[in-house]
């Protein structure tokens, strides 16, 4: 299973990398998840943009075959965790990376991201880059 990163998708929507493309297509749709930390990111995006309408039908219609997992009471217990030790490490990284890392390893997902130095932090978060061959 794969959980996309905020990143990952802007890339896909704004057809900018070939590879993402690519990689999406190679994957079945059931092995791809999205979570409700990725989605908040992409609708904020979509309000800061000069064609919401347009830009929120792009986020749903891309977003439709993707099971959306959810920040839960697992994915809460991971993060405090993952926090605690990055902070004692002195290398914290930034709250929604950090939800996103902590649902991702309560899944047992597989991050797709580009911002793969601050991703590989985190203990047993298993990372991969579809932006470079």
């Amino acid at each position: 299973m794969f959980l996309l990163d905020t990143n990952v998708c802007v890339q896909y929507l704004r057809g900018k990398n070939v590879l993402i493309r690519q990689q999406l297509s190679s994957c079945p749709t059931h092995e791809i998840c999205l979570c409700s930390l990725v989605l908040a990111e992409l609708y904020c995006g979509v309000l800061r943009s000069a064609k919401p309408v347009k830009n929120r039908v792009d986020v749903d219609q891309f977003a439709t075959p993707f099971r959306c997992l959810p920040f839960d009471q697992a994915a809460a217990d991971i993060f405090a965790g993952i926090r605690h030790y990055l902070e004692m490490q002195g290398t914290p990284i930034g709250p929604y990376d950090l939800q996103i890392a902590a649902i991702a390893l309560a899944n047992g997902c597989t991050l797709v991201t580009h911002n793969v130095s601050e991703f590989r932090r985190v203990p047993g978060l298993l990372v991969v880059d579809w932006e470079t061959p």
